[in-house]
This record gives C-alpha cells, sequence and structure tokens, in this order.
C-alpha cells in the first residue's frame, strides 16, 4: 500500500470516512459550481493547461492517432471534449466516482453532440472494469493528489493501457521559484479558500485544494512514482512560473 503525504489529507477529517468516500461527497456537492470555480481560480489559465495537455499528447500520437482514449477522473467533462476536438478519435471513456460532477459532463456532451462518441462510467481508477490494454491514450487533469492510494491507481491505469500507449497528465502544484513561491503561498492560503467557500458554499474544498498541492510529490518525485507503477519514458514540464505540471509516461 503507497503511503504518500496527500492521502492522509481528507476535506472533511477523520471522523467522516475515508478519503476515496469524501473526495467523493466533496465534488458532488460543488459539481454546480466547479467549472466557473475552476476559471475563476485560475484566471482562466485552467483552459491553457488543458491545451497544452492535448496538443502534447498529439504531437506524442502524430504516427498514429488514438482510435480510444480514456479521461481518468474526468469530472464535468472538459478535457475529454477538448481531446476530442483536438484528436477526433473513436471513442473515450471517462471515470469518476462523482455521479454529478459526470451529469454536468453528459449535459455538456449532449449539447455538442456527442453523446455516441463519449461515455462516462461511476468507477473508481484503482479497481476499472474495462479489459487490460483497452485504450491508445490516457489523460487527465487536476486529479492526481485526490487519490487515496496513488500507486494502486497508477498500476490499474497502466493495465488498460495498450503496451507503449502515452498517458499525459496535469496536476496543480506549488511554484519553486522566488517571487512566484511566496505570492503563490499567499494567493493558496487566503485568497483561493475565501473565493471557493462563496462560490462553491462548501467551507472545506478550497482548504483541501492548497493542502493536497504542498503535499503531493512532484516533478521528478511524481515521475519516479510513475517508474515504480510501470511506466516508461517519463516525463515532466513545468508550466506558469511551476503553478502546473505537465506529466507524460508510456505504459
Amino acid at each position: 500500500m503507497s503511503d504518500y503525504a496527500q492521502e492522509a489529507i481528507k476535506p472533511y477529517g477523520d471522523a467522516q470516512g475515508s478519503k476515496r468516500s469524501q473526495v467523493e461527497t466533496m465534488f458532488n456537492r460543488i459539481a454546480h459550481s466547479y467549472d466557473l470555480l475552476n476559471h475563476t481560480l485560475s484566471l482562466g489559465i485552467d483552459r491553457i493547461w488543458r491545451r497544452n495537455a492535448i496538443r502534447h499528447l498529439k504531437t506524442l500520437t502524430s504516427a498514429q492517432p488514438p482510435r480510444r482514449i480514456l479521461d481518468v477522473a474526468t469530472g464535468t467533462g472538459d478535457l475529454t471534449l477538448l481531446a476530442y476536438r483536438e484528436l477526433r478519435p473513436q471513442h473515450i471513456d471517462g471515470v469518476d466516482i462523482s455521479s454529478e460532477m459526470m451529469a454536468v459532463g453528459r449535459e455538456k456532451v449532449a449539447k455538442a453532440r456527442l453523446s455516441e462518441v463519449v461515455d462516462f462510467h461511476l468507477q473508481d481508477c484503482s479497481a476499472m472494469t474495462f479489459p487490460s490494454q483497452t485504450f491508445d491514450a490516457v489523460i487527465s487533469a487536476f486529479a492526481l493528489r485526490n487519490f487515496q492510494y496513488l500507486d494502486e491507481c497508477l498500476v490499474e491505469i497502466r493495465r488498460v493501457m495498450k503496451p507503449g500507449s502515452p498517458l499525459v497528465a496535469i496536476d496543480l502544484c506549488t511554484p519553486v521559484a522566488f517571487p512566484m513561491r511566496q505570492l503563490f503561498w499567499i494567493y493558496q492560503r487566503c485568497v483561493m479558500p475565501l473565493i471557493g467557500r462563496f462560490i462553491s458554499h462548501d467551507n472545506h474544498a478550497y482548504v483541501y485544494l492548497p493542502q493536497t498541492m504542498a503535499a503531493i510529490p512532484q516533478a521528478a518525485d511524481m515521475t519516479a512514482i510513475f517508474r515504480r507503477a510501470g511506466f516508461t519514458h517519463t516525463a515532466y514540464r513545468r508550466l506558469l512560473f511551476g503553478m502546473c505540471i505537465r506529466y507524460s509516461a508510456q505504459a
């Protein structure tokens, strides 16, 4: 069993169940405001980070575009929809533990008239029902710090990927260089929780976020975790002064 600092951080404390169950509850509670919160807290830059991830995947798969893609912790489906527009796969499957987040995603997919090529599944990515070696590529956005057992999730993700297929994931992190590190410390501890509570009406969700951002292994430490899960060709790139990191790996 893995043992990383962010795995012990729960949105609502130790008295209300496992991290997995609390994360599910949290995202179900804030699903109605999640997109607005993401765009507000990042000043809209989260869209740029997603686009960066998908375009990197497009580069990695230029010789053989993926026919079937898995979006891990798909949430409200923004990354899924972007992947379809950029890559035009035959099918995209999104998995998430939050039914309310995916309900928002299904509305977006229906509005885009893509219900025949996009499916959402209520599944924990540590134990998915897909056969082994199903997917040509895997994508994920802002999810790694929310996994209850990071190692187990990565091993399971690799199981459902075809050998040699790419994974591209982005996640928030703490900047390391002066003065962004100091400025971001103030932002994530003062501004972020205040805006989060105001928009989502959840007093815990956007306190939990900066806590896990600070605790999760980052950069080279995270790529080492990917390698322990069996991935190869691991790499990372810091985006926007290190506020976000893009990871890539090969199954």
